[in-house]
């Protein structure tokens, strides 16, 4: 025996039927207004936040390393022990070794 579904749900209802395309061009978007210089600034603060990223604009920089696994896994162990994401955990080690090796 089928499962009945409920009128009320997605499923149920038809999809895009009443949906009619209208192209980029033919939107009128004049009732909206510009966006302030401060919402821009708030909208990518909070973005940024969200992503996890530095707000206060010293953020990392990306690069790609190559590590061997065995490596890799150790590193991870050690973090986890430490309960500190792996990629800080190598930060936190490159940066006491750069420190120690300035003159």
């Amino acid at each position: 025996m089928a499962k009945k579904r409920s009128a009320s749900s997605a499923h149920a209802r038809p999809r895009g039927k009443s949906v009619t395309y209208i192209p980029d061009s033919e939107l009128d978007l004049t009732d909206i207004p510009e966006a302030t210089d401060e919402q821009l600034r708030r909208a990518r603060r909070d973005r940024d936040m969200r992503l996890g990223r530095p707000v206060s604009g010293n953020a990392k920089q990306l690069i790609a390393i190559r590590i061997a696994p065995r490596v890799l896994a150790k590193l991870r162990l050690l973090a986890a022990k430490q309960s500190k994401p792996y990629q800080t955990y190598i930060h936190e080690i490159l940066e006491r070794a750069a420190s120690k090796n300035v003159a």
